[in-house]
Parts: structure tokens; sequence; C-alpha cells
């Protein structure tokens, strides 16, 4: 097994923790009262992960690994954890808001607003660079980029609805 497939069998399986990890707090959220927003453009953002994941196998699996850029791909894991860690049980790959409960201020959305997004645009260019990839890294970006400027139109007409009463606590 080349060093490739071990990162892109690591990046996969942590891609599929989460989902695991979203699942269960969107569950939660729901049963407290919270609402989905944007559930709409919800499947095109797993496409373009799904379909970055999977040409990142087809193309990358036995593809030199650019160290230097893996370093950088790996500190943004560090990112990825503070943002789950801030967001907590609140943490899902779905927009779901949780009326009258204040936004999170803490860990790095203290600096602004997307962290977790910003993440996501670099882990996507970078893990193909890092595999010599750079069609990929620009394919995935853009639709990456597509699907994000959706993704947050969707969440800030989200933000209205944190002002409404909520029924319960998480």
């Amino acid at each position: 097994m080349s060093i490739a497939s071990v990162i892109l069998a690591l990046v996969t399986l942590q891609r599929l923790g989460e989902l695991v990890l979203s699942r269960r707090n969107t569950a939660r959220l729901l049963a407290c009262g919270a609402i989905e927003v944007g559930a709409g453009h919800y499947k095109l953002i797993v496409l373009v992960h799904a379909g970055w994941l999977i040409a990142l196998w087809i193309w990358g699996r036995n593809q030199d690994v650019n160290l230097t850029i893996l370093a950088a791909f790996a500190s943004l894991q560090v990112l990825r954890l503070w943002v789950l860690t801030a967001l907590g049980p609140r943490w899902t790959t779905r927009i779901i808001v949780l009326p009258g409960v204040p936004l999170v201020a803490s860990g790095p959305y203290r600096f602004f607003p997307h962290p977790n997004y910003a993440v996501v645009v670099g882990e996507i260019a970078l893990l193909p660079l890092a595999l010599h990839l750079p069609l990929l890294a620009l394919v995935f970006t853009v639709l990456n980029l597509a699907v994000l400027a959706v993704r947050i139109r969707a969440e800030g007409r989200a933000l209205s609805i944190s002002d409404w009463p909520r029924s319960s606590t998480p």
C-alpha cells in the first residue's frame, strides 16, 4: 500500500466518522426543537465532497506525496478539531438552528464567521496538490466555492431564526 493510499484511507475514515457525528448531533438537535434550513443544497455538498474523495482515490492513490503541502493539509486538521471543539454538540454537516440560542462565539468563531468552510476550502485544494494533482485541486475548489456561495447565503437567512423563542435546551 502506498503512502498516498494510507493518507486517503485516513481522510476517508475521518470523513465517515464526521458523518456519524453529524447524524448524531443533528438528531439530538432536532429532538430539542432545532430547525434545518437550506436542506435543498445539501445533496450538492455531498456530491462535491464524495466526488472529491472518489477522484483522489482514482488518480491519487499511487502518487508521490509532497510532504510540505501534506504538512499544510495536516495543520488544517488542527483547525478542524478546534472548530469541532468550539461547536461541540452543535456541529453538523447541515444547517441546523436552535431558535433562541445565540451563535457560538468562542474558539475560531471569535475571529471570523465561517472557520469550518475556510478549513474545507484549504483541504479540497491542498490534498490534491500534495498528490501532484493540480487540475483536480482547481476543479474541486471551483465546485466547492460554488456550493459554499449557496450555503453561506442559506446560513445568512437562517441567522434570523436564532431570534425565535425555543422550547427546550439541547
